[in-house]
């Protein structure tokens, strides 16, 4: 199952996404994923595991697992990284043992100072914000991101994290138009708006976090999981689903695309279920009523000294 983008590439509906995957797990993680039936991963120069994902790959591609041609991968261009595209893109194909990429995406709507291609650190100033870059506009870096298309290295390029108002200007200037435009989003934090915009514009829309960070943004941010919402729990019990899998599916039935990220073998299997079942329409219209303009990953305010979304 796949969403046509508007480059003509096909894109699969559903991915795993390797964020805060341990390095020595991705390899029997991937493995078994692509066993299952999954064919796109969601990597990060960021995630710091691009090398781990990259041999994964390349045994699954060696043993026959798998044909590159059926996969889909995905990576990004770090915010360090914005005055220097090509060489990053470079560095994380070697580093993923690929040729070309399917989608390359700009992480952040932002450039930080520059401490090495493919350092990925985010370095702060003298007073504890981050050390933001005003020499180099968004502009400048979509352009470059183009130059990857006509070198041959990337098929696609995108956004990520990027609102109405960036995504407008970035479909103004653009030669290329942005294939993607990956957002948090989920029933807690459904942003209507900006999907349907994107989706008007024939922009797709993935969705990072569309768990709502679960457990893991719980620990780490002391944000509230959707997944322990009493509606949805009750459409898992009428569904004989579970509440992951409903969320997973709603994000589906809007027209967008899911990357859940998990370390265990059995989620995985659950995961890739959502494709088994669809909700009802009157469920779909439950869950659109519990938005609650509530963002779970809110990494930005809490480890850059400042909030690139106020």
């Amino acid at each position: 199952m796949a969403i046509t983008l508007n480059n003509g590439f096909q894109m699969p509906i559903i991915g795993l996404g390797v964020w805060r995957m341990e390095k020595k797990a991705i390899k029997d993680l991937i493995i078994e994923s692509i066993k299952i039936g999954f064919r796109h991963f969601d990597c990060a120069s960021d995630y710091k595991n691009e090398a781990e994902v990259g041999e994964a790959l390349c045994e699954a591609i060696k043993t026959g697992l798998v044909k590159r041609e059926e996969l889909f991968i995905t990576t990004k261009l770090w915010n360090t990284d914005h005055g220097h595209v090509v060489e990053a893109c470079k560095q994380s194909l070697k580093k993923l043992q690929l040729d070309y990429l399917d989608l390359y995406l700009v992480h952040f709507p932002i450039s930080i100072r520059h401490t090495g291609i493919g350092a990925t650190g985010s370095p702060l100033d003298e007073d504890g914000v981050l050390d933001i870059e005003t020499n180099i506009s968004l502009e400048t870096t979509w352009h470059a991101m183009e130059d990857l298309v006509s070198l041959g290295l990337v098929r696609s390029i995108g956004i990520s994290n990027y609102d109405i108002f960036l995504t407008r200007d970035c479909l103004a200037y653009s030669k290329i138009k942005p294939a993607v435009n990956q957002i948090e989003t989920h029933p807690y934090f459904q942003r209507e708006s900006l999907v349907k915009f994107c989706q008007k514009h024939g922009i797709c829309v993935t969705a990072h976090t569309p768990l709502g960070g679960a457990d893991a943004n719980t620990k780490r941010f002391g944000t509230v999981s959707c997944l322990d919402d009493p509606i949805l729990k009750g459409i898992a019990e009428k569904y004989k689903r579970t509440a992951a899998q409903i969320v997973l599916r709603w994000g589906i039935q809007r027209n967008t695309l899911v990357i859940p990220k998990t370390s265990k073998f059995e989620r995985l299997k659950e995961n890739f279920k959502v494709l088994e079942f669809e909700l009802a329409k009157e469920d779909m219209d439950v869950i659109q009523a519990i938005d609650k303009n509530y963002r779970s990953n809110i990494q930005p305010a809490k480890f850059w000294g400042i909030d690139l979304y106020a």
